[in-house]
């Protein structure tokens, strides 16, 4: 069954094992419609499932960080599975980076608990960052590159066609404003992404939800949240500025956050200033 052939709404009788212990109050039914809608529309808009040459069986990894994103991002793709609209493999994988006081118990016991198949994978990418970064620099860059280069690799070695991420709506909107004011260019978080060997996807259901939304969600769900100890707590990042930004914005202007990732998917290039996009030099009256 197609998502599009699928019931619009999903039945509170009718869930991924998960669910069962939830709040069966209005406004958590209401919020977990609103995330799998969310998480539905962007695996439709942007053909996240693609079918796989010889008729099996796409496999995902789900990158588990143990933040509020990932554990949400694997609670939506578990539900839909279970209701048949997901029609792929999951395998969760968490990346131990090695960062000091890290509780390794956590999310083995919880992926556990719930049947959920999983890697757990320890790499040491902890030491590298603190000894190359320069002391009053951010860990984000190299981090994030050491994290990604691993679970491109575990992917692979567990032949698996996509990695999956928790990014949400906000992060799109932060890495557009820190490209436009920062790198000079129109570029955010692209929801389905090929990568740079051409092997394997990157992909982020989670494109049109909302952060706020995911934190309601985690604490419903009373996911056992592990926070970064790494990067989370330096001050001065760009992200957090943007953020605050788009924050402030969003309190003077109600609703800007949903016209800016509309926008997004909105662009009109004969209305920018990019000539390798748009033939200007051709227009003649």
């Amino acid at each position: 069954m197609s998502l599009a052939e699928a019931h619009e709404e999903p039945r509170v009788d009718d869930c991924h094992a998960m669910f069962r212990a939830a709040p069966s109050g209005l406004e958590f039914n209401k919020l977990r419609k609103r995330l799998i809608r969310h998480t539905r529309e962007a695996l439709e808009a942007y053909g996240m499932v693609t079918p796989k040459a010889d008729g099996s069986r796409p496999k995902w990894l789900i990158g588990l960080s143990g933040g509020k994103d990932s554990y949400g991002l694997m609670a939506l793709l578990l539900d839909l599975k279970w209701r048949g609209l997901l029609d792929v493999d999951l395998l969760a994988c968490n990346l131990d980076q090695g960062q000091p006081n890290f509780p390794k118990h956590i999310l083995p016991e919880w992926l556990d608990r719930h049947g959920i198949d999983h890697r757990i994978e320890y790499r040491d990418t902890y030491s590298i960052v603190t000894e190359k970064v320069p002391e009053g620099a951010t860990y984000c860059a190299l981090c994030s590159r050491l994290r990604r280069g691993n679970l491109y690799r575990i992917a692979r070695e567990e032949g698996c066609d996509a990695l999956v991420l928790g990014h949400h709506r906000e992060d799109i909107l932060e890495t557009f404003f820190m490209n436009l004011f920062h790198g000079g260019k129109l570029a955010a978080m692209p929801p389905k992404l090929l990568n740079d060997e051409k092997d394997l996807l990157v992909l982020r259901p989670l494109a049109f939800c909302a952060e706020d939304d995911l934190e309601k969600f985690a604490t419903a769900m009373q996911f056992p949240i592990i926070p970064c100890d790494l990067c989370g707590s330096q001050d001065g990042l760009q992200r957090n500025a943007m953020k605050k930004m788009i924050a402030d914005i969003e309190t003077r202007m109600p609703g800007r956050k949903d016209t800016m990732i509309r926008a997004l998917g909105n662009a009109n290039p004969s209305h920018l200033l990019d000539a390798q996009i748009f033939d200007f030099k051709a227009l003649r009256p």
